[in-house]
């Protein structure tokens, strides 16, 4: 398994968020992605949405299934990755990366006490982070 980044935090359900002040940068974790397989259709959250954690808000399709994408934090989308409608397998290619889904403006600086570190999600997947 590849390194996760260690500046980001990670869901049960493999999501990642990449917080910076009181935004967080969602996407789905490189686990989530190989899983999948290729990805070839997403369907993201409208921009001005109200979400909350576990709130399912958007889709990934892949050549496999289609499965749900879950926020981990609560507040309002304030962006969505354009790119990836036209080309979703940059998800794929880089999950951490280009491959991002949605930004959320938070509405506490409170992360959800069920977020792990990359050493705890390593951990549930039975992965070393190292």
């Amino acid at each position: 398994m590849a390194e996760l980044p260690t500046d980001l935090c990670y869901t049960k359900n493999d999501e990642w968020a990449r917080v910076t002040g009181t935004v967080a940068r969602v996407g789905v974790t490189a686990h989530a992605a190989d899983a999948l397989g290729d990805i070839v259709y997403v369907s993201l959250p409208s921009v001005g949405s109200q979400v909350s954690p576990g709130d399912s808000c958007a889709e990934l399709e892949s050549t496999k299934s289609v499965n749900d994408v879950y926020t981990p934090v609560a507040g309002v989308v304030t962006a969505v990755n354009e790119a990836i409608a036209d080309g979703p397998e940059a998800i794929n290619a880089d999950p951490y990366g280009a491959g991002w889904l949605f930004e959320v403006e938070m509405t506490s600086p409170e992360l959800p006490a069920d977020l792990m570190d990359a050493a705890a999600y390593g951990t549930m997947l039975g992965a070393s982070t190292s």
